[in-house]
């Protein structure tokens, strides 16, 4: 069964956040705003979004 992959794009600006979700984005593979990129959903993944959800826009990809 292949899991679930995740299209996660960075709506916020870097600038003045918290190093912790600065290390978030970057783990997610983010750089500058508006970028996308497809992740696994996998518990990791989840938790690193859930922690800076404010900063994302989450859609499943099909």
């Amino acid at each position: 069964m292949a899991t679930k992959q995740l299209k996660v794009t960075l709506i916020k600006s870097l600038a003045k956040k918290l190093a912790m979700h600065k290390n978030n984005v970057h783990g997610l593979g983010l750089t500058k705003p508006h970028q996308s990129v497809v992740v696994s959903a996998t518990p990791e993944n989840l938790g690193m979004i859930n922690k800076s959800s404010h900063m994302f826009r989450v859609e499943e990809v099909k």
